[in-house]
């Protein structure tokens, strides 16, 4: 076989083919990388919204414990109010039946059976978190205090408790019942 000789022409058209041909793949090419780098960009910000929502998630869950955790830690705080709020007006009584002045032997012994159970009471109740509000002597405060008299009394400065009417108590840190007072003008 015999070889053929091109031409200047020829080899200038062959280049020119070879060269549209090059210049075609690599404008395929190029369109192929950035329809690819378009799907990554897509893909990458779906990553970042998912992982976004994640974190959220997870934020309002550790949120959701803690809530709860502190409201179950409430209410065992305060799990006796209701009991304690019931035995007040018994403590009450106690404290006005300790209050007589027994007038023979019979009455005597039954005022120091009263007033043991009485200490036993306050005790509970002390160790449950009970505790009295101190009033008298001390300066009006309306979160701890209900003043149902007013007064005037030289003796004690302006907005001072003169007289406990009714004692108040807190369980823990939380009033369960304001001292009723009067309160000097």
């Amino acid at each position: 076989m015999s070889e053929e000789k091109q031409t200047p022409e020829q080899e200038a058209e062959v280049e020119a083919q070879e060269e549209a041909v090059q210049a075609d793949t690599e404008e395929v090419a190029h369109d192929e990388q950035s329809a690819f780098q378009e799907k990554i960009d897509e893909l990458q910000q779906l990553l970042d919204e998912k992982e976004n929502k994640i974190l959220r998630v997870q934020a309002d869950f550790e949120n959701y414990k803690r809530r709860a955790r502190t409201e179950v830690e409430t209410v065992q705080k305060y799990r006796s109010q209701h009991v304690v709020s019931d035995l007040l007006p018994a403590l009450d009584n106690f404290e006005r039946a300790l209050g007589i002045d027994p007038d023979n032997e019979q009455a005597k012994s039954l005022l120091e059976g009263m007033q043991m159970v009485y200490r036993q009471l306050v005790e509970a109740l002390k160790n449950e978190g009970v505790e009295p509000i101190e009033a008298v002597g001390k300066e009006f405060d309306p979160n701890l205090h209900q003043a149902v008299m007013q007064v005037e009394d030289e003796n004690f400065d302006s907005n001072i408790v003169v007289e406990e009417l009714q004692k108040g108590y807190k369980l823990k840190d939380r009033v369960i019942r304001p001292s009723m007072v009067k309160v000097n003008q």
